[in-house]
């Protein structure tokens, strides 16, 4: 059987397993985050280099992250089906092919295939990753190991971009995407040699069908609402192909509604919202990247072309926010495991609205002290909040279906993060519009005049209005959902 796949390991037998599965599992979260923050430092120089605008090289993320978003939950259950580990390694496999491809690319459009290519392979590692470590550490220490990958990520954020810059610089773009590649054979290698397929989790021979027409209308789904939102904030609300995606979006969710409920073997069991820790959870985690992602994507457009800081200086700027996800995600996960998870999925949540109301009265000549502490204070809050509240979805799922389910938080994440943006980008752009000037990012450069980066400073500052009352929705929502488990 497949499941048996690499089940006989020297790391099976000892008695600290879940610490190596942590460890494996925090090489390939590490090569995953690096890949995503480098790439997007590399995307000017690949433009360049192919002499191609921004916007089409940009479709090198875009792809990528849309074909993560739309196998996301067939690779999760499918690693729920076949094993886990298999899935993983398979992964990795892919991963590392389509990393060599894209570094040997002589054209952006094969590199744009290449990086499809590796985001399949993406997803199978990304929907099977926190399955098996939470497979691994049990139900008693689920928080400590989902904070502990959650400082992993923080420092992938941090390296990715300091290191994916310095090769741009010395190297060239291409020692980018092989340095991914070589990144993806180390944890390829560390995957095969220990985890032990068994502990992994999945195939069991349990409840072995496919939802085939789920999966495809759930990729439909995913990969028509992230165009819309994609594609609006760039060519306008009322633009045909943006309506299109919406009106395909809202019928394909209605169908993968109705036929995940009368299934026998669903892709995503639907049932799991009757109870009220998993949809309050859901729904706190999706609104929580509404009210945070605006911040990380729209802070270096503010540093840089308002305040006039270098790319250079924008990074480490960056870098103590990033270290505070470090430090409070193992901290909370530790903590809610022993004290329960709703002063964390609440307080966090909390935190960080305090965090974003010190930003909402940033101006044209605002103290960086004034942006350091309230970005620092917002990743606190957030850092506190994620760990704990995924702990807390998880603790209702059997696990059976932890890698479906885990997948599932990924999307919620990547959809929320998509989702941020575009509101984001409307907001600010709107407010532009309004007041005379061109309504577009593009539009904010190091010639720009006072008069249009103070636009762009209002609509910032109304951005982030928005952004704190997201986060006081996840408050509520946490508070409601955790109100008789804790």
């Amino acid at each position: 059987m497949i499941s048996n796949f690499g089940r006989r390991n020297p790391f099976g037998s000892l008695a600290n397993y879940k610490w190596w599965v942590l460890f494996a599992v925090s090489v390939g979260l590490f090569t995953s985050v690096f890949d995503h923050g480098s790439v997007n430092v590399a995307l000017p120089s690949i433009a360049d280099h192919f002499n191609t605008d921004l916007p089409t090289t940009q479709w090198i993320v875009i792809g990528y992250g849309l074909t993560i978003s739309a196998l996301l939950l067939p690779m999760g259950r499918l690693s729920d089906i076949l094993g886990r580990k298999i899935i993983y390694v398979l992964g990795f496999i892919v991963f590392t092919a389509g990393g060599f491809l894209a570094a040997a690319a002589f054209n952006v459009e094969l590199l744009i295939g290449a990086k499809i290519l590796q985001g399949v392979g993406a997803s199978m590692t990304q929907g099977t990753s926190m399955a098996m470590v939470i497979s691994a550490f049990g139900a008693r220490d689920r928080g400590k190991a989902l904070g502990l990958t959650m400082s992993v990520v923080g420092i992938g954020a941090v390296v990715g971009p300091a290191i994916g810059g310095f090769l741009v610089d010395y190297l060239g773009w291409g020692s980018v995407l092989y340095t991914t590649a070589g990144l993806g054979v180390v944890s390829l290698v560390v995957a095969i040699v220990i985890l032990d397929a068994e502990r992994s989790g999945g195939g069991d021979g349990v409840d072995d069908n496919f939802d085939w027409l789920g999966a495809t209308l759930s990729a439909v789904t995913l990969i028509s609402l992230l165009l819309a939102m994609t594609l609006g904030s760039r060519f306008g609300w009322d633009a045909l192909a943006v309506i299109t995606a919406f009106g395909i979006f809202f019928a394909s969710t209605a169908g993968f509604i109705w036929w995940e409920l009368h299934v026998e073997s669903p892709m995503l069991d639907l049932r799991l919202f009757g109870t009220g820790l998993f949809a309050t959870g859901v729904l706190a985690s999706w609104v929580s990247f509404l009210g945070t992602q605006p911040v990380r994507f729209l802070i270096p457009f503010y540093l840089q072309f308002v305040l006039g800081f270098s790319p250079s200086a924008i990074g480490w700027i960056i870098v103590p926010s990033a270290f505070c996800m470090v430090i409070a995600g193992p901290i909370s996960g530790r903590l809610s495991d022993k004290y329960g998870w709703r002063l964390f999925n609440v307080g966090g949540m909390l935190v960080a609205a305090i965090g974003l109301l010190m930003l909402v009265n940033l101006d044209v000549k605002e103290s960086l002290l004034v942006i350091l502490v309230g970005m620092v204070v917002q990743t606190l809050g957030s850092g506190t909040f994620w760990p704990s509240n995924n702990s807390s979805v998880m603790s209702v799922v059997s696990p059976a279906s932890y890698g479906v389910i885990s997948s599932f938080m990924n999307l919620v994440r990547n959809s929320g993060n998509v989702v941020g943006i575009a509101v984001s980008t409307a907001i600010v752009t709107e407010t532009m519009g309004s007041l005379g000037h061109p309504p577009t990012l593009s539009a904010i450069n190091e010639l720009s005049g006072l008069s249009i980066l103070n636009a762009f400073t209002m609509g910032l500052k109304t951005t982030f209005w928005v952004c704190v009352g997201f986060t006081l929705v996840g408050a509520v929502a946490s508070l409601v959902g955790t109100a008789r488990k804790n």
